[in-house]
């Protein structure tokens, strides 16, 4: 699914040089639960962003499932983002105007697909994530966790082969962070490959694999169980 090779990459900070990555490499398979962890400054948000295709790297190379993506342009990385990828953020990132369901249908309006379409697979996926009855609810009518798991359907909703989730409970009360690990977990048993970035330890042995970051470089790669 993913393989990076050698990747560098430099931030110019001023007159100061930030080696963010420093000659990472990783291989993660198909149908894998990986949880990327390290503390702030490690490397892993600017892993995240080049496993995303959020941002290109200076040097090394980059397949995600079979398409060479290190030299690809801004409208090409934003189409294979569209198709390959399904996010969950922090942040829950949800567009505050509309439902749970215009929220969840948002990528298929990039994909153009038509509206009845949208609708039917936008219900989909809010009925996987629980809720199928408050679709017609704004994210100010919705718990913390419900937002969550809109944002969640909202990354299914394009049947993307890899879903990278960001500090996915890091906004949540404990409660709503187990359900939402519950339900990574579950999503990785149908077959999903799920990539984790997170600082938390706890967070971190809820996946199947670690792979821990420090001042840009790899230092632990481990099966958890």
């Amino acid at each position: 699914m993913i393989r990076v090779q050698e990747m560098y990459k430099t931030y110019q900070m001023g007159e100061n040089a930030v080696h963010a990555l420093n000659g990472v490499s990783l291989h993660i398979r198909e149908h894998e639960f990986v949880a990327i962890i390290g503390a702030s400054g490690s490397g892993k948000s600017t892993l995240m962003n080049m496993l995303g295709c959020l941002d290109t790297p200076n040097s090394g190379d980059y397949r995600l499932d079979g398409v060479e993506v290190s030299q690809l342009n801004d409208n090409e990385l934003a189409d294979i983002r569209n198709l390959k990828i399904g996010f969950i953020f922090q942040q829950f990132n949800l567009l505050q105007k509309l439902t749970a369901l215009e929220n969840t249908e948002l990528p298929l309006i990039y994909q153009n697909i038509g509206s009845k379409e949208r609708h039917r697979r936008a219900k989909l996926s809010l009925e996987l994530v629980g809720l199928g009855e408050r679709m017609h609810h704004r994210p100010n009518e919705l718990s913390g966790g419900q937002q969550q798991r809109v944002a969640i359907a909202r990354a299914l909703v394009t049947n993307p082969p890899l879903l990278l989730a960001d500090e996915p409970t890091g906004n949540l009360d404990s409660r709503s962070g187990i359900e939402i690990i519950q339900m990574l977990h579950n999503l990785h048993e149908s077959g999903n490959t799920i990539v984790i970035i997170t600082h938390d330890q706890g967070i971190a042995e809820e996946a199947n694999r670690i792979i821990r970051l420090q001042d840009g470089q790899i230092v632990e790669d481990r099966e958890v169980h």
